[in-house]
């Protein structure tokens, strides 16, 4: 019977910490949403603390929402296109990106897509603003599918629904608790909030995450989310990890002056 209580009460052994596989590094961005701006200065602050932290092979997951809600989408995706031309650059596909793609396919969708951010989506590309602003769904479906180049479709359906490296995983929104990463509903990695953001278990992975907005990366014991709402704050968030290294990187705007900064996670 003693020896029954001793055991309650015995420290446990510490959980180890996530690992990256040695000799590599990564970097996650949180959701862009049309923030160029920031997008380009937080990939310069990248390309400054890469080389800084010793070789390695680094790759760089943009963990999607790259469009919508702010003013650049368009040259957004130009941007991240081009950085994936000399670097190791991978795309998770958010919501907004499957909303895109759904309202680009079928006309049905456009009303919900711009209560959502497509509509300053649309109006980056080369598009005749006054007469978007005038027409009716069917004129407008019309003009996005004529100012979207076919690339962009193409390029964004290249993004990804996963990613695994050591022992993180990178999705969009999040997971359904309790079920392998390999079984999970494209749906759910894309859209989910409950019960995956109060789940206090295991995921088998520590999972890194978007689509949740915090006023700072929310780290916790199984998860971290770095979706810090770019679009409305002016402050995009970076992830880097290495070995059981963790830090962040943010891109700041304030009174139209961006900085950049690093601190640990």
């Amino acid at each position: 019977m003693i020896d029954a209580i001793r055991q309650l009460f015995r420290p446990k052994p510490a959980r180890p910490l996530p690992a990256i596989p040695a000799g590599e590094r990564v970097y996650a961005i949180g959701d862009i949403h049309g923030r160029l701006d920031l997008f380009a200065a937080l990939a310069e602050a990248i390309e400054q603390d890469d080389p800084a932290r010793g070789q390695a092979e680094t790759t760089v997951i943009l963990l999607g929402d790259l469009v919508d809600r702010g003013p650049n989408s368009a040259a957004v995706l130009e941007g991240a296109r081009a950085w994936q031309g000399h670097r190791n650059v991978r795309m998770l596909l958010g919501n907004h990106e499957e909303m895109f793609l759904t309202t680009y396919r079928e006309v049905g969708h456009m009303r919900n897509f711009l209560r959502y951010g497509g509509r300053e989506t649309i109006l980056s590309y080369d598009i005749d603003q006054a007469a978007f602003h005038t027409a009716e769904i069917e004129e407008a479906h019309e003009l996005m599918r004529a100012a979207v180049p076919e690339t962009d479709i193409e390029f964004i359906e290249s993004f990804e629904d996963w990613i695994v490296v050591g022992d993180y995983a990178f999705v969009h929104a999040g997971i359904r608790p309790e079920e392998a990463l390999d079984k999970q509903r494209r749906h759910d990695l894309r859209w989910i909030r409950e019960p995956f953001l109060s789940h206090c278990g295991d995921h088998g992975h520590m999972i890194v995450h978007g689509h949740t907005i915090t006023d700072d990366a929310d780290v916790r014991h199984n998860r971290i989310g770095i979706d810090t709402g770019a679009y409305a704050s002016g402050r995009l968030t970076a992830l880097g990890l290495e070995g059981t290294t963790r830090w962040l990187l943010e891109a700041r705007e304030e009174d139209g002056v961006i900085t950049t900064s690093t601190k640990p996670a």
